[in-house]
């Protein structure tokens, strides 16, 4: 059992000592990227502010472009839903006259019997 806990132990601190050195490197990578680069800070940051001002247009007009389809969708379907509205209210019309004809032939055959009786 104590073999077993001090391979854990020997694992986690692995696992940290890793992480260490990864978050070292990416530190001293970047502090290096910023001393050898090949323009000044201002350039870097006017660079960087250009870039997000791009991706803010281009997100702004795919969003508009999408937001555009879900209006003619929509307007597609809401469109459709009404001629679907218009057609069942005409074939209901349609049925309430035929038994309206219906009901009043047979009131027509019953005073008719009913005459001759």
């Amino acid at each position: 059992m104590e073999n077993m806990d001090e391979k854990i132990v020997h694992q986690t601190g692995n696992t940290k000592n890793v992480l260490v050195g990864l978050l070292v490197g990416g530190l001293a990578g970047a502090a290096a990227m910023l001393l050898f680069a090949p323009q000044s800070g201002k350039q870097t940051r006017d660079q960087i502010q250009a870039k997000g001002i791009e991706l803010r247009d281009l997100t702004t007009r795919k969003v508009g472009k999408a937001v555009a389809q879900v209006h003619a969708k929509t307007d597609e379907l809401t469109e459709g839903v009404r001629e679907k509205a218009e057609e069942f209210k005409q074939f209901g019309q349609d049925q309430l006259v035929k038994q309206l004809d219906r009901v009043s032939a047979a009131l027509d055959t019953g005073k008719a019997a009913r005459e001759t009786s």
